[in-house]
Protein backbone atom coordinates (compact mmCIF):
# COMPACT_ATOMS: atom_id res chain seq x y z
CA UNK A 1 0.00 0.00 0.00
CA UNK A 2 1.39 3.50 -0.97
CA UNK A 3 -0.78 6.61 -0.08
CA UNK A 4 -0.30 9.59 -1.66
CA UNK A 5 -1.60 13.09 -0.08
CA UNK A 6 -1.70 14.85 -3.45
CA UNK A 7 -3.31 13.75 -6.32
CA UNK A 8 -1.75 10.88 -8.55
CA UNK A 9 -1.57 9.71 -12.21
CA UNK A 10 0.37 6.87 -12.85
CA UNK A 11 2.67 5.71 -15.73
CA UNK A 12 1.27 3.43 -17.89
CA UNK A 13 2.45 1.17 -20.49
CA UNK A 14 -0.52 -1.43 -21.30
CA UNK A 15 0.40 0.52 -25.11
CA UNK A 16 3.80 -0.34 -24.60
CA UNK A 17 4.62 3.76 -24.34
CA UNK A 18 4.53 5.81 -21.59
CA UNK A 19 2.60 9.23 -21.71
CA UNK A 20 4.40 12.38 -21.95
CA UNK A 21 6.34 14.09 -19.13
CA UNK A 22 3.39 15.77 -16.45
CA UNK A 23 0.38 14.40 -19.03
CA UNK A 24 -2.78 13.81 -17.57
CA UNK A 25 -4.15 10.42 -18.87
CA UNK A 26 -7.33 10.90 -17.39
CA UNK A 27 -7.95 14.02 -19.56
CA UNK A 28 -7.44 11.66 -22.65
CA UNK A 29 -10.94 9.52 -21.79
CA UNK A 30 -12.97 11.75 -24.28
CA UNK A 31 -10.64 10.38 -26.64
CA UNK A 32 -11.34 6.41 -26.59
CA UNK A 33 -13.55 4.56 -27.86
CA UNK A 34 -17.37 3.77 -26.75
CA UNK A 35 -17.72 0.22 -28.56
CA UNK A 36 -20.96 -1.51 -28.50
CA UNK A 37 -20.88 -5.10 -26.83
CA UNK A 38 -22.11 -8.13 -29.53
CA UNK A 39 -23.69 -9.26 -26.59
CA UNK A 40 -26.65 -7.03 -26.44
CA UNK A 41 -28.53 -8.42 -29.01
CA UNK A 42 -28.43 -11.29 -26.91
CA UNK A 43 -29.48 -9.44 -23.68
CA UNK A 44 -32.67 -8.02 -25.70
CA UNK A 45 -33.66 -12.10 -26.59
CA UNK A 46 -33.20 -13.21 -22.93
CA UNK A 47 -35.03 -10.54 -22.21
CA UNK A 48 -37.93 -11.79 -24.66
CA UNK A 49 -37.64 -15.11 -23.55
CA UNK A 50 -38.12 -13.93 -20.08
CA UNK A 51 -41.01 -12.16 -20.05
CA UNK A 52 -42.79 -14.77 -21.89
CA UNK A 53 -42.18 -17.21 -19.39
CA UNK A 54 -42.41 -14.64 -16.43
CA UNK A 55 -46.03 -14.70 -17.43
CA UNK A 56 -46.60 -18.74 -16.98
CA UNK A 57 -44.81 -18.54 -13.47
CA UNK A 58 -46.35 -17.69 -10.54
CA UNK A 59 -43.65 -15.95 -8.04
CA UNK A 60 -43.41 -17.16 -5.00
CA UNK A 61 -41.41 -15.98 -1.75
CA UNK A 62 -39.25 -18.73 -1.59
CA UNK A 63 -35.95 -17.69 -0.37
CA UNK A 64 -35.40 -19.03 3.03
CA UNK A 65 -31.81 -19.85 3.77
CA UNK A 66 -29.74 -18.06 0.96
CA UNK A 67 -29.49 -14.37 0.39
CA UNK A 68 -28.88 -15.45 -3.62
CA UNK A 69 -32.14 -17.04 -4.00
CA UNK A 70 -33.59 -13.84 -2.06
CA UNK A 71 -32.00 -11.37 -4.48
CA UNK A 72 -32.80 -13.35 -7.23
CA UNK A 73 -36.49 -13.21 -6.30
CA UNK A 74 -36.64 -9.77 -5.54
CA UNK A 75 -34.91 -8.74 -9.37
CA UNK A 76 -37.05 -10.58 -11.43
CA UNK A 77 -40.10 -12.01 -9.00
CA UNK A 78 -39.51 -15.31 -9.84
CA UNK A 79 -37.89 -18.35 -8.79
CA UNK A 80 -37.16 -20.40 -11.35
CA UNK A 81 -33.65 -20.00 -13.38
CA UNK A 82 -33.39 -20.08 -16.96
CA UNK A 83 -30.38 -21.91 -18.38
CA UNK A 84 -28.37 -19.51 -20.11
CA UNK A 85 -27.54 -19.80 -23.40
CA UNK A 86 -24.91 -16.58 -23.97
CA UNK A 87 -23.14 -18.71 -21.32
CA UNK A 88 -22.30 -22.04 -22.62
CA UNK A 89 -21.78 -20.18 -26.17
CA UNK A 90 -19.08 -18.58 -24.20
CA UNK A 91 -17.51 -21.09 -22.45
CA UNK A 92 -13.76 -21.32 -22.24
CA UNK A 93 -12.44 -23.87 -24.81
CA UNK A 94 -15.70 -25.01 -25.49
CA UNK A 95 -16.63 -26.52 -21.79
CA UNK A 96 -14.17 -29.06 -22.06
CA UNK A 97 -13.05 -28.67 -18.23
CA UNK A 98 -15.41 -31.10 -16.37
CA UNK A 99 -17.48 -29.18 -13.57
CA UNK A 100 -14.74 -26.27 -13.55
CA UNK A 101 -16.30 -24.82 -16.51
CA UNK A 102 -16.09 -20.72 -16.70
CA UNK A 103 -16.79 -18.24 -19.55
CA UNK A 104 -13.91 -16.64 -21.63
CA UNK A 105 -15.79 -12.94 -22.49
CA UNK A 106 -13.93 -10.01 -21.45
CA UNK A 107 -15.73 -7.46 -18.87
CA UNK A 108 -17.16 -4.92 -20.81
CA UNK A 109 -19.02 -7.16 -22.35
CA UNK A 110 -19.93 -8.92 -19.06
CA UNK A 111 -21.01 -5.88 -17.53
CA UNK A 112 -23.23 -5.07 -20.09
CA UNK A 113 -25.48 -8.14 -18.91
CA UNK A 114 -28.22 -7.80 -16.02
CA UNK A 115 -27.89 -8.92 -12.93
CA UNK A 116 -30.73 -11.46 -13.42
CA UNK A 117 -28.71 -13.17 -16.18
CA UNK A 118 -25.36 -12.80 -14.40
CA UNK A 119 -27.25 -15.08 -11.99
CA UNK A 120 -28.33 -17.66 -14.15
CA UNK A 121 -24.64 -17.79 -16.24
CA UNK A 122 -23.71 -18.83 -12.46
CA UNK A 123 -26.31 -21.49 -12.08
CA UNK A 124 -25.78 -22.82 -15.87
CA UNK A 125 -22.10 -23.30 -15.34
CA UNK A 126 -22.67 -25.04 -11.97
CA UNK A 127 -25.75 -27.30 -12.69
CA UNK A 128 -24.89 -31.09 -13.36
CA UNK A 129 -25.40 -32.49 -16.62
CA UNK A 130 -29.07 -33.39 -17.41
CA UNK A 131 -30.26 -30.99 -14.68
CA UNK A 132 -32.05 -27.59 -14.34
CA UNK A 133 -30.11 -24.77 -13.02
CA UNK A 134 -30.97 -23.39 -9.62
CA UNK A 135 -29.85 -21.36 -6.62
CA UNK A 136 -29.33 -24.25 -3.63
CA UNK A 137 -31.35 -23.37 -0.31
CA UNK A 138 -28.43 -23.41 1.73
CA UNK A 139 -24.75 -22.53 0.00
CA UNK A 140 -21.61 -23.36 2.15
CA UNK A 141 -18.12 -22.25 1.62
CA UNK A 142 -16.20 -24.45 -0.42
CA UNK A 143 -14.10 -26.84 1.63
CA UNK A 144 -10.67 -26.88 0.68
CA UNK A 145 -9.08 -27.33 4.10
CA UNK A 146 -8.38 -25.12 7.05
CA UNK A 147 -4.90 -24.01 5.55
CA UNK A 148 -6.25 -23.61 1.97
CA UNK A 149 -5.05 -19.66 2.07
CA UNK A 150 -1.34 -21.12 2.09
CA UNK A 151 -1.52 -22.10 -1.33
CA UNK A 152 -4.53 -19.92 -2.77
CA UNK A 153 -4.56 -17.65 -5.22
CA UNK A 154 -5.86 -14.51 -4.44
CA UNK A 155 -7.30 -11.86 -7.14
CA UNK A 156 -8.50 -8.59 -5.92
CA UNK A 157 -11.24 -7.16 -7.97
CA UNK A 158 -12.08 -3.21 -7.57
CA UNK A 159 -16.12 -3.06 -6.85
CA UNK A 160 -16.04 0.84 -7.37
CA UNK A 161 -14.78 0.58 -10.70
CA UNK A 162 -16.98 -1.80 -11.98
CA UNK A 163 -19.92 0.14 -10.55
CA UNK A 164 -22.25 1.76 -12.32
CA UNK A 165 -20.57 5.27 -12.87
CA UNK A 166 -23.95 7.97 -13.91
CA UNK A 167 -22.68 11.32 -13.91
CA UNK A 168 -20.94 12.33 -10.48
CA UNK A 169 -22.37 9.06 -8.05
CA UNK A 170 -20.97 6.11 -8.00
CA UNK A 171 -23.17 2.77 -7.19
CA UNK A 172 -23.97 -0.80 -7.74
CA UNK A 173 -20.64 -1.71 -7.60
CA UNK A 174 -21.12 -5.42 -5.72
CA UNK A 175 -23.60 -6.67 -8.16
CA UNK A 176 -21.46 -5.23 -10.86
CA UNK A 177 -18.70 -7.14 -9.39
CA UNK A 178 -21.64 -10.31 -9.34
CA UNK A 179 -21.28 -9.78 -13.47
CA UNK A 180 -17.43 -10.57 -13.37
CA UNK A 181 -17.91 -13.90 -11.79
CA UNK A 182 -18.81 -16.26 -14.87
CA UNK A 183 -15.50 -15.42 -16.07
CA UNK A 184 -13.01 -15.88 -12.91
CA UNK A 185 -11.13 -19.08 -13.43
CA UNK A 186 -12.02 -21.64 -11.01
CA UNK A 187 -10.38 -23.70 -8.94
CA UNK A 188 -8.05 -26.34 -8.97
CA UNK A 189 -7.83 -29.86 -7.73
CA UNK A 190 -5.16 -28.51 -5.14
CA UNK A 191 -5.68 -24.87 -4.89
CA UNK A 192 -8.17 -22.56 -4.10
CA UNK A 193 -8.81 -19.26 -6.50
CA UNK A 194 -9.99 -16.27 -3.82
CA UNK A 195 -11.57 -13.11 -4.91
CA UNK A 196 -11.07 -10.14 -2.89
CA UNK A 197 -12.69 -6.81 -2.61
CA UNK A 198 -10.71 -3.84 -2.73
CA UNK A 199 -13.54 -2.45 -0.78
CA UNK A 200 -16.55 -3.54 1.70
CA UNK A 201 -16.58 -0.78 4.50
CA UNK A 202 -17.20 2.98 3.79
CA UNK A 203 -14.69 5.71 2.73
CA UNK A 204 -14.38 8.57 4.58
CA UNK A 205 -14.86 11.31 2.01
CA UNK A 206 -16.29 11.26 -1.15
CA UNK A 207 -18.84 8.04 -0.26
CA UNK A 208 -21.02 7.37 -3.70
CA UNK A 209 -19.50 10.02 -5.34
CA UNK A 210 -16.65 10.52 -7.96
CA UNK A 211 -13.82 13.15 -7.92
CA UNK A 212 -10.63 13.96 -5.78
CA UNK A 213 -10.40 12.75 -2.14
CA UNK A 214 -12.51 9.37 -2.63
CA UNK A 215 -9.35 6.96 -1.82
CA UNK A 216 -10.01 3.43 -0.84
CA UNK A 217 -7.00 3.79 1.20
CA UNK A 218 -9.27 5.35 4.19
CA UNK A 219 -12.12 3.58 5.96
CA UNK A 220 -14.88 4.99 8.19
CA UNK A 221 -15.66 1.75 11.15
CA UNK A 222 -19.31 1.30 11.91
CA UNK A 223 -20.56 2.84 9.31
CA UNK A 224 -22.47 -0.11 7.49
CA UNK A 225 -21.54 -1.03 3.67
CA UNK A 226 -20.15 1.20 1.21
CA UNK A 227 -22.38 3.44 -0.38
CA UNK A 228 -20.46 2.78 -3.87
CA UNK A 229 -20.74 -1.07 -4.02
CA UNK A 230 -24.36 -1.60 -2.38
CA UNK A 231 -27.84 -0.95 -4.63
CA UNK A 232 -30.64 0.90 -3.21
CA UNK A 233 -34.16 0.36 -3.34
CA UNK A 234 -33.72 -3.81 -4.09
CA UNK A 235 -37.29 -4.26 -3.16
CA UNK A 236 -40.20 -6.27 -4.04
CA UNK A 237 -43.24 -6.06 -3.02
CA UNK A 238 -42.85 -5.54 0.83
CA UNK A 239 -39.17 -7.57 0.86
CA UNK A 240 -36.02 -5.70 0.43
CA UNK A 241 -32.11 -6.91 -0.11
CA UNK A 242 -30.26 -5.49 2.43
CA UNK A 243 -26.96 -3.81 2.00
CA UNK A 244 -25.59 -6.84 4.18
CA UNK A 245 -27.59 -9.23 2.56
CA UNK A 246 -26.02 -8.13 -1.04
CA UNK A 247 -22.85 -9.04 0.23
CA UNK A 248 -24.09 -12.13 1.19
CA UNK A 249 -25.85 -12.95 -1.24
CA UNK A 250 -22.33 -12.13 -3.53
CA UNK A 251 -20.68 -14.76 -1.53
CA UNK A 252 -23.22 -17.25 -1.73
CA UNK A 253 -22.38 -16.91 -5.33
CA UNK A 254 -19.02 -16.95 -5.49
CA UNK A 255 -18.75 -20.15 -3.14
CA UNK A 256 -21.40 -21.70 -5.32
CA UNK A 257 -18.78 -21.60 -8.05
CA UNK A 258 -16.41 -23.02 -5.78
CA UNK A 259 -14.57 -19.75 -5.11
CA UNK A 260 -13.07 -18.39 -1.93
CA UNK A 261 -14.12 -14.89 -1.12
CA UNK A 262 -12.39 -12.51 1.12
CA UNK A 263 -11.98 -8.17 1.84
CA UNK A 264 -9.62 -5.45 2.15
CA UNK A 265 -8.76 -3.78 5.47
CA UNK A 266 -6.49 -1.29 6.48
CA UNK A 267 -4.49 -0.71 10.10
CA UNK A 268 -3.10 2.47 9.58
CA UNK A 269 -4.81 4.61 12.38
CA UNK A 270 -4.46 8.04 10.53
CA UNK A 271 -5.99 6.61 7.76
CA UNK A 272 -9.43 5.27 9.55
CA UNK A 273 -12.51 6.61 11.91
CA UNK A 274 -14.46 5.02 13.82
CA UNK A 275 -17.77 7.10 15.56
CA UNK A 276 -17.18 10.34 14.04
CA UNK A 277 -13.32 10.57 15.48
CA UNK A 278 -9.84 9.45 14.22
CA UNK A 279 -8.62 5.83 15.44
CA UNK A 280 -6.43 5.50 18.38
CA UNK A 281 -4.65 1.89 18.53
CA UNK A 282 -4.04 2.75 22.01
CA UNK A 283 -8.05 2.94 22.86
CA UNK A 284 -9.62 0.31 24.02
CA UNK A 285 -13.07 1.34 22.20
CA UNK A 286 -11.55 1.47 19.13
CA UNK A 287 -9.43 -1.43 19.21
CA UNK A 288 -13.20 -3.29 19.62
CA UNK A 289 -14.40 -1.50 16.58
CA UNK A 290 -12.09 -2.57 14.49
CA UNK A 291 -12.20 -6.50 15.61
CA UNK A 292 -16.26 -6.36 15.04
CA UNK A 293 -15.57 -5.04 12.02
CA UNK A 294 -13.53 -8.00 10.78
CA UNK A 295 -15.65 -10.40 12.60
CA UNK A 296 -19.13 -8.49 10.90
CA UNK A 297 -16.72 -9.51 7.19
CA UNK A 298 -16.70 -13.15 7.93
CA UNK A 299 -19.76 -13.59 9.37
CA UNK A 300 -21.24 -12.07 5.99
CA UNK A 301 -19.43 -14.93 4.66
CA UNK A 302 -16.07 -13.82 3.46
CA UNK A 303 -13.31 -16.51 4.13
CA UNK A 304 -10.10 -14.47 3.81
CA UNK A 305 -8.94 -10.86 5.27
CA UNK A 306 -6.07 -8.62 3.17
CA UNK A 307 -3.99 -6.52 5.76
CA UNK A 308 -2.91 -3.85 4.07
CA UNK A 309 0.50 -2.72 5.67
CA UNK A 310 0.80 -5.60 7.56
CA UNK A 311 4.40 -6.40 7.02
CA UNK A 312 5.48 -2.91 9.30
CA UNK A 313 3.27 -4.07 12.02
CA UNK A 314 5.16 -3.22 15.52
CA UNK A 315 7.10 -0.80 13.43
CA UNK A 316 8.79 -3.50 11.42
CA UNK A 317 11.61 -2.33 8.44
CA UNK A 318 9.51 1.21 8.81
CA UNK A 319 11.90 2.84 6.32
CA UNK A 320 10.04 1.44 4.04
CA UNK A 321 6.55 2.47 5.42
CA UNK A 322 4.58 5.09 3.63
CA UNK A 323 1.26 4.70 5.13
CA UNK A 324 -0.51 7.74 7.63
CA UNK A 325 -0.70 7.26 11.31
CA UNK A 326 0.58 4.13 13.52
CA UNK A 327 0.05 0.50 13.33
CA UNK A 328 -1.20 -1.94 15.88
CA UNK A 329 1.31 -3.60 18.23
CA UNK A 330 3.12 -6.94 17.68
CA UNK A 331 0.47 -8.43 20.60
CA UNK A 332 -2.35 -6.36 19.19
CA UNK A 333 -2.32 -8.04 15.67
CA UNK A 334 -2.09 -11.23 18.06
CA UNK A 335 -5.54 -10.06 19.67
CA UNK A 336 -6.88 -9.17 16.50
CA UNK A 337 -6.29 -12.74 14.53
CA UNK A 338 -7.16 -14.76 17.70
CA UNK A 339 -10.51 -12.99 18.18
CA UNK A 340 -11.41 -12.99 14.76
CA UNK A 341 -11.18 -16.76 14.08
CA UNK A 342 -13.00 -17.40 18.15
CA UNK A 343 -15.92 -14.93 17.45
CA UNK A 344 -16.52 -16.41 14.27
CA UNK A 345 -16.02 -19.87 15.11
CA UNK A 346 -14.15 -20.26 11.92
CA UNK A 347 -10.35 -22.02 11.88
CA UNK A 348 -10.25 -21.84 8.10
CA UNK A 349 -10.13 -18.03 7.78
CA UNK A 350 -7.17 -16.82 5.66
CA UNK A 351 -5.14 -14.11 6.93
CA UNK A 352 -3.36 -12.45 4.44
CA UNK A 353 -0.74 -9.06 4.87
CA UNK A 354 0.77 -7.25 2.26
CA UNK A 355 4.29 -7.81 1.89
CA UNK A 356 4.80 -10.14 4.96
CA UNK A 357 8.29 -12.03 4.61
CA UNK A 358 9.30 -14.73 6.33
CA UNK A 359 9.83 -14.04 9.74
CA UNK A 360 8.14 -15.83 12.25
CA UNK A 361 6.75 -12.58 13.79
CA UNK A 362 4.21 -13.28 10.83
CA UNK A 363 2.22 -16.38 11.42
CA UNK A 364 2.78 -15.90 14.87
CA UNK A 365 0.48 -13.09 14.52
CA UNK A 366 -1.72 -15.48 13.02
CA UNK A 367 -0.84 -14.98 9.16
CA UNK A 368 -1.91 -17.49 6.44
CA UNK A 369 0.26 -15.81 3.75
CA UNK A 370 2.21 -13.16 2.92
CA UNK A 371 2.70 -11.15 -1.01
CA UNK A 372 5.38 -10.25 -3.11
CA UNK A 373 8.01 -12.98 -2.10
CA UNK A 374 10.20 -13.58 -4.74
CA UNK A 375 11.05 -11.94 -8.04
CA UNK A 376 7.71 -12.92 -10.30
CA UNK A 377 10.06 -11.89 -13.51
CA UNK A 378 12.27 -15.48 -12.29
CA UNK A 379 10.74 -18.75 -12.34
CA UNK A 380 13.99 -19.39 -10.53
CA UNK A 381 13.74 -17.20 -7.83
CA UNK A 382 9.41 -18.49 -7.67
CA UNK A 383 10.72 -21.98 -7.30
CA UNK A 384 13.53 -21.26 -4.89
CA UNK A 385 10.77 -20.07 -2.62
CA UNK A 386 8.45 -22.58 -2.80
CA UNK A 387 11.47 -25.26 -1.96
CA UNK A 388 12.80 -22.91 1.29
CA UNK A 389 8.86 -23.44 2.14
CA UNK A 390 7.88 -26.18 1.52
CA UNK A 391 8.12 -27.76 4.93
CA UNK A 392 6.02 -24.84 6.75
CA UNK A 393 2.03 -25.79 5.69
CA UNK A 394 0.75 -23.04 8.06
CA UNK A 395 2.39 -19.71 6.22
CA UNK A 396 4.00 -19.16 3.37
CA UNK A 397 5.00 -15.91 1.73
CA UNK A 398 4.62 -15.93 -1.95
CA UNK A 399 4.98 -13.75 -5.29
CA UNK A 400 2.68 -11.57 -6.70
CA UNK A 401 1.37 -10.72 -10.46
CA UNK A 402 0.70 -7.09 -9.59
CA UNK A 403 -0.30 -4.86 -6.33
CA UNK A 404 -2.71 -2.27 -5.90
CA UNK A 405 0.39 0.39 -6.22
CA UNK A 406 0.21 -1.13 -9.93
CA UNK A 407 0.66 2.10 -12.35
CA UNK A 408 -0.19 -0.30 -15.17
CA UNK A 409 3.91 -0.51 -16.48
CA UNK A 410 3.61 -4.19 -17.26
CA UNK A 411 2.81 -5.03 -20.76
CA UNK A 412 0.81 -7.78 -21.49
CA UNK A 413 3.98 -10.01 -22.04
CA UNK A 414 5.57 -9.21 -18.89
CA UNK A 415 2.12 -9.90 -16.75
CA UNK A 416 1.76 -13.79 -18.53
CA UNK A 417 5.26 -14.15 -17.72
CA UNK A 418 4.25 -13.37 -14.20
CA UNK A 419 1.45 -14.85 -13.77
CA UNK A 420 3.28 -18.38 -15.50
CA UNK A 421 6.01 -17.96 -12.81
CA UNK A 422 3.54 -17.64 -10.17
CA UNK A 423 1.17 -20.20 -11.22
CA UNK A 424 3.65 -22.90 -11.82
CA UNK A 425 7.19 -21.92 -9.95
CA UNK A 426 6.96 -25.59 -7.78
CA UNK A 427 8.15 -29.04 -8.01
CA UNK A 428 4.60 -30.10 -6.98
CA UNK A 429 1.41 -28.38 -6.48
CA UNK A 430 1.72 -29.63 -2.89
CA UNK A 431 4.61 -26.92 -2.43
CA UNK A 432 3.00 -24.15 -4.31
CA UNK A 433 2.99 -20.72 -2.68
CA UNK A 434 0.02 -18.28 -2.34
CA UNK A 435 -0.31 -15.89 -5.36
CA UNK A 436 -1.57 -12.70 -5.50
CA UNK A 437 -2.85 -10.62 -8.77
CA UNK A 438 -5.39 -7.53 -9.82
CA UNK A 439 -8.54 -7.44 -11.84
CA UNK A 440 -6.40 -5.93 -14.49
CA UNK A 441 -3.93 -9.11 -14.77
CA UNK A 442 -7.37 -11.09 -15.66
CA UNK A 443 -9.61 -8.11 -17.46
CA UNK A 444 -7.18 -5.90 -18.56
CA UNK A 445 -7.78 -2.00 -17.95
CA UNK A 446 -7.64 0.58 -20.07
CA UNK A 447 -3.84 2.50 -20.47
CA UNK A 448 -5.46 5.22 -19.69
CA UNK A 449 -5.82 4.28 -15.76
CA UNK A 450 -4.41 1.77 -13.64
CA UNK A 451 -4.99 -0.29 -10.10
CA UNK A 452 -3.45 2.59 -8.06
CA UNK A 453 -5.68 5.43 -10.34
CA UNK A 454 -8.42 3.39 -9.16
CA UNK A 455 -7.64 3.05 -5.73
CA UNK A 456 -6.89 6.59 -5.05
CA UNK A 457 -9.96 8.17 -6.53
CA UNK A 458 -13.25 7.43 -8.12
CA UNK A 459 -13.24 9.03 -11.62
CA UNK A 460 -15.75 8.41 -14.68
CA UNK A 461 -14.49 7.34 -18.01
CA UNK A 462 -17.71 8.17 -19.18
CA UNK A 463 -17.28 10.59 -22.19
CA UNK A 464 -21.67 11.20 -21.68
CA UNK A 465 -21.71 11.00 -18.18
CA UNK A 466 -23.87 7.34 -18.68
CA UNK A 467 -22.91 4.04 -16.96
CA UNK A 468 -22.35 1.93 -20.30
CA UNK A 469 -19.83 4.56 -21.60
CA UNK A 470 -17.97 4.06 -18.20
CA UNK A 471 -17.45 0.54 -18.42
CA UNK A 472 -16.46 0.51 -22.00
CA UNK A 473 -13.79 3.31 -21.57
CA UNK A 474 -12.29 1.60 -18.15
CA UNK A 475 -11.58 -1.27 -19.52
CA UNK A 476 -8.96 -2.35 -22.55
CA UNK A 477 -11.15 -3.22 -25.67
CA UNK A 478 -8.40 -3.85 -27.90
CA UNK A 479 -7.65 -7.48 -29.51
CA UNK A 480 -4.58 -7.51 -27.64
CA UNK A 481 -5.98 -7.65 -24.46
CA UNK A 482 -8.84 -10.24 -26.03
CA UNK A 483 -5.44 -11.99 -26.88
CA UNK A 484 -3.80 -11.60 -23.41
CA UNK A 485 -6.94 -12.72 -21.50
CA UNK A 486 -7.11 -16.04 -23.82
CA UNK A 487 -3.58 -16.87 -22.77
CA UNK A 488 -4.33 -15.85 -19.00
CA UNK A 489 -7.50 -18.79 -19.49
CA UNK A 490 -4.97 -21.09 -20.62
CA UNK A 491 -2.51 -20.25 -17.85
CA UNK A 492 -4.94 -21.50 -15.51
CA UNK A 493 -6.31 -24.13 -16.97
CA UNK A 494 -3.11 -25.67 -17.58
CA UNK A 495 -3.09 -25.33 -13.71
CA UNK A 496 -6.35 -26.64 -12.85
CA UNK A 497 -5.32 -30.37 -13.02
CA UNK A 498 -2.26 -30.54 -11.40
Amino acid sequence: MLVNPISFYGINKADKTKPAKNTNPIEKQDKLPKNVSSSRSQNQYAAYVAGVNKAEIAAKRNFEGSAAKKLFWVLTGRNSIYEDNYTKEHYYKNGNTGWRKWVDAPAYELLDRTPEQAIQSLCTIVKPDNSYPTIPDNIKTPNYGDNWGRKANYIELNPRTVGNHNYDRVHDGLLNTIKLLPAIPPSGNKFANCVVLSQLFPSIWGESYTGDGTSLYTMNLNAGISQNIASENLERDGVKVSNEEQVKAFNDLAHMRGLKTGFRMLLSEGQMWVGGEGFNWDNPKHQEAFINTCVNGINMGFDAIYFDSAKHIDGYDQEHYFGVGRLPHYDQMQKISYEIRNRTGRNDISIVGEKCDLNPRYEEMGYTAGTDRGVSDERSSVLHESRAQQNNMNYAAGPEVSNDNDDNYYTFDERLNRLTNCLFGHDSMDTKLPTFMQMTDIFPLTPYTSTHNEMLESRTKSSDGSAESHIHNVFDTSETARWFQHRVNQKFLDAIYL
